[in-house]
């Protein structure tokens, strides 16, 4: 619309005519330049015309100044009469806002034509304008029109320095003439002169000799705006020269001592002006004012930071970020960051007054979108937080230390990785003692602050591995995210760091331990336990995850340096758990870790924090696991020496131990390949360096850590090599390692052994050697099932030091499950489900029959308990291996260690001993190998001797002792041939007190169940069994070989009996063992030398003096008593127990025959009662081949034998003969077979009437059945009470 109503006035219809054409461009609108020209000289236009015309020929000079300018480029004189035009309207404008559209014009004009001729014409004109001024207002436009020149074009600052330099006088005079449009125009001009370094330098002595001061009045004096801009322009090209600061700052204090805490004077001291623009209203000036601070500052914040500090800027600073401004809070961070250098600004408190304020402005800030503000302001937080002094508390109550923590927590949750990255470098400045104990430190807060970082790091994914060739500018960007994302990890674990060094500082603080304000009783998440706790948690499952994911894809040297270092706090963070910390640490590979990262990193003089830093780490986790094995080790008290004494040496190695791991973990630095090599090589004998070694001994330190949590980064066999060349070479100088690295030198090659060949001797005489010369073994032991078998595999290293070794492998041997009776009782189930080490013991006596011999030493001259559990490991061993010519060894054996403890011991000490029962128990499975019947020894009968002895001086609640010594008599008395057994019965009858103690074991039987008392336990049941069986064995082989007795056994008759009769749930073995006894009693009609049997009379005899004649044909019995019997082993027999059914067939047998001796009336009676046939109907199961049971086999034939037809008639007997005939008699059991040879004789010789056909079919079972053949008995065939407890059977 504009340039349509201005088309008439750049062609004007009245002077256009008289015109070249040559002047008109046909624009849009069309110009005529003439008519221009011409309008703007005519004297006779109006000032509005003009001012249209002009502001119309600005706007074709601005969208179209190539033609225009090349038109005037034609005539210079046009050119120069154009300018003059222009530059006479300056003088006849009547005010500012006439001036602006004539020099604006000008301006452009001639920076377009771009000629140097028109440049110096304007200067010139201005210049001797400038000298005719009769006012300082007149020189106004001249200096607008420099001031805008110099700003158009570049280099006018420099022709006006160089070439009009009396111009700086019309300056100076401008700034003191009192007009403030002058002087702003002024200060432009100079502004702009100072801008460029050529003029700035030429002007240098200017500024400081006559400037200076007069342009420091003026900016403090300032009122308008536009002169306080103008100043403020013109201040901040001056500031760009650190020659113009110094100048400045010098004349606006009087000293540059930054404890001077006297408030500056001096005329418009230059911080005091900007304090002044500061407060005001306008942000636009409190911009400019901070921009200028920061100008200043950063020349140096040393030497200028204290002129502002002691005028109160940042307070003021401080109160500018409640603002909203975005540019005035970036240049308010800015200011404020240069301002924490000086020390000055944390002694005088200003961060302690500003921090709310910054808290808040950053809380306001990151709900905006400006990446770079977010930035800048966490860095100002950091670099607070970081340069507080300790003793100055920042955060003076609980509210303002949550706030800003919970800014941090938004901060590092911030989606862009640039400022998250300043969040998390503010993170690791905040976690200080100092800065959280405001006055409790807030635990749970920092827990969120810590799992938000550590978080925000896990969820970053780095860029997938591109195995294929990429192109450049792919590779670089990928690279780019890489190394970003290895900044943040870098400043989080920096961050992680600290917390933990944070939890290490807190412990000696007891008010850091927990909230005071807790109630009593209730439980606070917020204490130093369970951050300490927290701490370790996370970074199990989120620190070490990242980091060492991070480090698959690139390694940096300062991350891994940070990380490990972390770790090594991480070991005191929690002091009860470092044992479990640095275990967890070594299984994980982190001793491999460390060694890598030194061998690639810190060759040579590289790297050497992260040298130091994986060196502490090793050392730590060395000495913690040293410790801890250390501490266990005093608790086990296995040496000689006292407890101090071994605590006093343990120390004495730990000092030298951690002295050697200080002085050559540095320098350790070596590849696996190189490691290995390292051990092999030998020192100079001739040089005193003995650096070699040390590297050596603590190389084999570490290897021991890592190898004994499973981190074999070192292959077995070539270990194995290198420490036997090691061996070697220690031989070889006449070495003695310490003991500590002996230990690992010894566990390496027990674990490598496997892998690699059997030593030579050599290095075996090394090994003996050093062992020889070490104190106590136990400071080179360790417990594990390969260190054991290492040395019980040579013969030169069990010969000297087996004895000792396997002393400490019980000492440290847990026994505790192999004792419990589950366990115990499993054994015939196999091995699976003990400890290794215990399993390992029992193979390597399996194939080295001679460290048998070791452990029966030790259970002479070992502790009791080592004593006991060699006698467990005995027992164990004879259950799974049958060995003679071991048991033949044991035997004897086992007599020197009995004779030592009978002579060494007294009754009361016996009976107390724990180790003699398990002696019995491994005596009598020594025993249970012999199952064939064998002539007995000399050592046989002394132990016979022994035990029967050691039986007598013990009393009946002896248990553990009775049992496995009754057994062992029983079995002796059992397995041997005719003339060895009648020595023995000779050997136990002479035994007066067992004979004694056998007759109050067996009265026990009496008291139980006793409604008033406890029940008995299984080994006391155990021991009865044991007690009545050995008394029937005793009275059945006495009778035979009619051997004199030295004492009797007295029993009630009656007690006996009604132990059978009135049984109430007595356990199935306690009544075999009184059957069996009943069984040999009843051989011998109740007549024998070595039993008297007291028969108490009944309240019916003392009634009726005389006997009847059935009671007296069975006496001691009563017929009452024989039917009782009679019907309680027949209820026994429904019971279906194989054992007792098989005794109480073959007590009733016995019976029978006692009652056909003595009364053959009550013997038929008892045999023909019909509940009888009833009885052997539901024994019958109905199944097939259910008559060819031995205990039905042997019922029947009793049946038969007393012609009781009525119980078994023709059609059970020829289904039992079917039976027979259909089976695979040769397959039958040998109770079967012979059960059934002894019915089919009963039936052919005559008891009852057979066909012929039966008659036949007799015969030819008779015929076909397996010939007899005398066999030794078995345990299947004795009866003998191998109780549950005892483990032995």
């Amino acid at each position: 619309m504009e340039a349509a109503a201005g088309a008439g006035l750049l062609v004007c219809e009245r002077l256009h005519p008289r015109h070249d054409p040559r002047w008109l461009l046909l624009l849009p609108p069309p110009l005529c330049l003439a008519c221009v020209i011409e309008t703007l000289g005519d004297g006779g236009a109006s000032l509005v015309r003009k001012k249209h015309v002009m502001s119309c020929f600005r706007d074709v000079l601005a969208w179209h100044a190539v033609p225009v300018i090349q038109l005037l480029a034609q005539d210079e004189r046009v050119c120069v009469h154009f300018i003059g035009t222009l530059f006479g309207m300056l003088h006849t404008a009547e005010d500012s806002s006439a001036l602006d559209l004539p020099t604006e014009v000008l301006v452009r004009l001639v920076a377009e034509l771009k000629l140097e001729q028109y440049v110096h014409c304007v200067l010139d004109e201005s210049q001797k304008e400038l000298s005719k001024a009769a006012t300082m207002r007149g020189s106004l436009p001249m200096f607008n029109l420099l001031g805008k020149l110099a700003d158009a074009i570049p280099g006018l600052a420099d022709i006006l320095v160089i070439e009009h330099g009396n111009l700086m006088e019309h300056l100076l005079a401008g700034l003191m003439y009192p007009n403030e449009g002058v002087k702003a125009a002024v200060c432009y001009l100079y502004g702009k002169l100072y801008s460029s370094p050529t003029s700035s330098e030429r002007l240098s002595v200017h500024f400081t000799e006559r400037l200076c001061d007069l342009f420091l009045a003026t900016l403090g004096n300032a009122q308008t705006k536009e002169l306080q801009v103008n100043c403020l322009g013109l201040l901040k090209e001056l500031l760009n020269s650190d020659h113009f600061v110094s100048v400045i700052m010098s004349n606006s204090r009087r000293g540059t001592d930054s404890e001077n805490t006297e408030l500056l004077e001096g005329e418009n001291p230059l911080p005091l002006v900007l304090k002044k623009l500061l407060l005001s209203r306008d942000e636009m000036l409190q911009v400019a004012s901070v921009q200028c601070m920061t100008a200043v500052l950063v020349h140096s914040p040393i030497k200028y930071a204290p002129a502002f500090i002691h005028a109160d800027i940042p307070e003021f600073l401080f109160e500018c970020l409640f603002c909203t401004n975005e540019i005035l809070l970036w240049s308010v961070y800015c200011c404020l960051l240069l301002l924490t250098e000086e020390r000055l600004f944390f002694s005088k408190c200003h961060t302690v007054y500003g921090i709310e304020s910054v808290v808040r402005s950053l809380k306001g800030i990151l709900q905006l979108n400006n990446v770079e503000l977010h930035k800048q302001g966490l860095l100002l937080f950091t670099e607070i937080l970081k340069r507080q002094p300790v003793e100055i508390k920042l955060f003076t109550n609980l509210t303002m230390c949550k706030d800003a923590i919970g800014v941090l927590v938004e901060a590092v949750k911030c989606p862009v990785l640039e400022v998250a990255v300043e969040a998390v470098k503010a993170v690791a400045a905040i976690l200080r003692k100092d800065h959280l104990s405001c006055p409790l430190v807030q635990y749970v807060e920092l827990q969120k602050l810590i799992e938000t970082m550590l978080k925000r790091c896990a969820d970053l994914s780095l860029p997938p591995i591109n195995r294929r060739p990429a192109s450049h500018l792919g590779h670089s960007t990928q690279n780019k995210a890489v190394l970003r994302q290895g900044q943040f990890l870098l400043s989080t674990v920096e961050g992680f760091r600290n917390a933990c060094r944070l939890a290490v500082e807190c412990q000696s603080d007891p008010l850091a331990q927990e909230n005071a304000f807790t109630a009593p009783g209730s439980e606070s998440e917020n204490t130093l336990s369970s951050f300490s706790e927290f701490l370790l948690r996370i970074c199990d499952s989120l620190c070490i995850p990242i980091v060492l994911k991070h480090s698959e894809r690139i390694s940096s040297p300062a991350l891994m340096e940070v990380f490990i270092s972390t770790l090594s706090t991480l070991f005191s963070v929690v002091p009860s758990m470092q044992e479990k910390f640095s275990r967890k640490l070594a299984s994980s590979s982190f001793i491999r870790l460390a060694l890598e990262l030194k061998a690639k990193f810190c060759t040579g003089q590289s790297n050497p924090a992260l040298n130091q830093a994986c060196s502490s780490f090793l050392y730590s986790m060395c000495l913690s696991l040293h410790s801890a094995a250390e501490s266990f080790l005093y608790s086990m008290c296995l040496s000689l020496h006292s407890a101090a004494e071994k605590m006093e040496d343990s120390s004495q190695q730990e000092r030298e131990m951690s002295e050697l791991l200080q002085r050559s973990l540095p320098q350790l630095n070596y590849s696996v390949p190189e490691s290995l090599t390292l051990l092999s090589e030998t020192p100079d004998p001739f040089c005193l360096d003995e650096a070699l070694r040390s590297h050596q001994y603590c190389l084999l330190l570490l290897l021991y850590c890592a190898y004994a949590l499973e981190d074999r980064f070192v292959p077995e066999a070539e270990l194995f090599s290198a420490i036997r060349n090691f061996l070697l070479s220690v031989q070889d100088q006449g070495d003695c390692p310490p003991p500590y690295v002996f230990r690992a030198v010894l566990y390496l090659l027990a674990v490598c052994q496997d892998k690699g060949e059997a030593l030579d001797s050599s290095p075996l005489c090394a090994i003996r050697r050093v062992l020889e010369n070490t104190s106590d073994l136990s400071l080179v032991y360790i417990h594990h099932p390969l260190l054991l078998k290492f040395f019980l595999r040579y013969s030169e290293l069990m010969g000297r030091f087996g004895h000792r070794i396997l002393q400490l492998w019980f000492s440290w041997e847990d026994y505790s499950q192999i004792e419990t009776e589950d366990a115990v009782s499993g054994l015939s189930s196999g091995l699976p489900d003990y400890p290794n080490g215990f399993t390992t013991l029992v193979h390597i006596l399996k194939g080295n029959s001679s460290v048998v011999l070791i452990l029966l030493d030790l259970v002479c001259l070992s502790t009791t308990e080592v004593a006991h559990k060699v006698l467990m490991t005995l027992s164990t061993f004879l259950k799974r291996n049958e060995d003679v010519v071991v048991c033949d060894l044991l035997r004897s054996q086992f007599l020197q260690i009995l004779k030592q403890l009978l002579v060494e011991s007294r009754s009361t000490t016996l009976r107390a001993s724990k180790n003699l029962p398990l002696l019995l128990r491994l005596l009598f499975l020594v025993q249970l190998r012999n199952e064939a019947e064998r002539e007995l020894d000399s050592t046989d009968f002394k132990l016979l001797h022994h035990v029967s002895n050691l039986c007598g001086k013990c009393r009946p609640g002896d248990v553990e002792l009775l049992q496995p010594s009754l057994n062992f008599l029983y079995w002796s008395l059992h397995q041997t041939t005719t003339c060895s057994q009648q020595r023995v019965v000779a050997v136990l009858l002479s035994s007066v007190p067992l004979l004694e103690l056998l007759q109050k074991v067996l009265e026990l039987t009496w008291m139980w169940p006793c409604r008033s008392g406890p029940a008995l336990s299984p080994s006391e049941e155990a021991l009865l069994c044991s007690a009545w069986l050995l008394t029937a064995s005793l009275l059945a082989h006495q009778h035979r070989y009619n051997s004199e007795v030295h004492q009797m056994i007295s029993l009630d008759i009656e007690k006996v009996l009604n132990a059978v009769i009135f049984r109430r749930k007595k356990p199935a073995l306690l009544l075999v063992s009184i059957l069996q006894f009943l069984r040999a009693i009843l051989r011998q009609n109740f007549s024998s030398s070595l039993l008297v049997l007291v028969v108490q009379p009944t309240a019916q005899s003392t009634m009726e003096p005389s006997l009847s004649e059935d009671d007296a044909s069975l006496y001691p019995l009563a017929t009452w008593q024989v039917l009782s019997l009679v019907v309680s082993l027949q209820n026994l027999l429904v019971q279906k127990d194989l054992l007792l059914s098989q005794t109480v067939v073959t007590c009733l047998e016995v019976l029978m025959e006692y009652l056909h001796r003595r009364n053959q009336g009550i013997a038929l009676h008892v045999v023909s009662q019909p509940w009888n046939r009833f009885l052997l109907f539901t024994l019958l199961d109905g199944g097939e081949n259910s008559f060819l049971r031995p205990e039905i086999l042997r019922l029947m034939t009793l049946f038969v034998r007393y012609r009781s037809s009525d119980i078994i008639s023709q059609s059970e007997i020829s289904q039992i003969l079917q039976e027979a005939a259909k089976a695979k008699l040769a397959e039958l059991p040998g109770a079967t077979s012979h059960a059934l040879r002894l019915f089919l004789l009963q039936l052919q010789s005559g008891s009852c009437e057979m066909e012929p056909a039966q008659e036949g079919t007799i015969q030819t079972l008779l015929e076909s059945l397996p010939a007899r053949t005398k066999t030794c008995l078995s345990p299947q065939d004795m009866v003998y009470p191998f109780a549950r407890h005892t483990s032995l059977g």
